[in-house]
């Protein structure tokens, strides 16, 4: 075997949910770890009760510090035990501060080793935000926590990935009432060039971006709002001064017909819902996030922990397959 140059942290996401089923599904697979080595940050007994609750037992070699990937072979496991300051057994099938605080101590060192150029990308399985919020995050939601425990100070979106249809929003965890007020023709310039450089990075060619409308008929020449002409169209401008080959607007109702036909493969929304309510309709258990922006790659799967179907062994392995693969060709460039 060769030595792997392309090294991935793996993180298990939360204790309560289907992320070490999934973990243990995904390296369980060879043709996985074909191209890559493993970095796995976790306590070893969740490593092994997602095996056995997947059914799926998988080889790692335990290893007392994390930079020992450095010289792994591509192919390898590599499992670096840590609980955090977690105590006693982690709740099951539900949220928990020793589960949220277990999660950030994993990803606090998944994101410094990538940071310090030890590890090439970060995957992670679910988290679940309740349990990050009772441990004490008070970000909105993990992607800030990362924008604040990495200091990025530069743009950033959720990125949601779903058979080669990729999304991007201007506004996010925020109250639909608000949305119209925090759109600037900067905003969508600057998502539209941070959707096309993502994909770029991920080997992405002939990029066909679509930027979506706010209101019904993209307001219908002004009977429904204007935030089409007064914003949205000179933020597409703006991004095509920028280089960036964006269209649209497009209606709101209609664009992902546009893209499911092969149209469009990158559309930026406005806000959570009108992009996720029609990515997640064509493919749940297929979708992938990245947080965009960043610098360096750091993927999951797109859905939640599932606390409902916790150790029943059924949780689909595709989305974190497609998550693994995308953190491997974006962090070999």
């Amino acid at each position: 075997m060769v030595t792997g140059s392309n090294r991935v942290a793996l993180v298990l996401g939360d204790p309560g949910g289907i992320g070490p089923e999934l973990v243990a599904k995904l390296l369980a697979d060879k043709k996985n770890l074909e191209d890559a080595s493993v970095l796995l940050i976790a306590d070893r007994a969740e490593v092994d009760l997602g095996a056995e609750i997947a059914g799926m037992p998988f080889s790692y070699r335990l290893v007392n510090s994390p930079d020992s990937i450095v010289d792994a072979e591509a192919g390898e496991v590599l499992l670096f035990h840590h609980r955090g300051d977690a105590v006693g057994p982690f709740a099951r099938a539900a949220s928990s501060e020793s589960g949220g605080a277990y999660t950030l101590a994993t990803l606090a060192i998944a994101l410094d080793l990538a940071r310090s150029g030890i590890v090439d990308s970060v995957c992670y399985a679910p988290l679940n935000k309740a349990s990050l919020h009772k441990a004490g995050m008070t970000q909105s939601d993990e992607l800030h926590w990362f924008v604040d425990f990495l200091e990025h100070d530069g743009a950033i979106s959720e990125i949601n990935i779903m058979s080669g249809i990729w999304t991007s929003r201007i506004t996010s965890h925020v109250a639909l009432k608000d949305v119209a007020g925090l759109l600037t023709a900067e905003k969508i310039a600057v998502s539209a060039q941070l959707l096309f450089n993502s994909m770029t990075d991920a080997g992405r060619k002939d990029i066909k971006l679509g930027v979506c409308g706010l209101n019904p008929h993209n307001g219908d020449d002004g009977a429904f709002g204007s935030e089409e002409s007064e914003i949205i169209e000179p933020g597409i401008a703006l991004a095509q001064n920028w280089g960036i080959p964006a269209k649209g607007p497009y209606a709101p109702d209609t664009v992902f017909v546009r893209a499911q036909e092969g149209e469009l493969n990158a559309v930026v929304t406005m806000y959570h819902d009108q992009g996720q309510i029609a990515m997640k309709l064509m493919g749940f258990w297929q979708g992938v996030t990245l947080n965009g922006g960043l610098d360096i790659p750091v993927v999951s799967a797109a859905h939640g922990t599932a606390f409902d179907i916790y150790g029943k062994g059924v949780a689909r392995v595709g989305p974190m397959e497609a998550a693994f693969s995308i953190a491997k060709q974006m962090g070999r460039l």
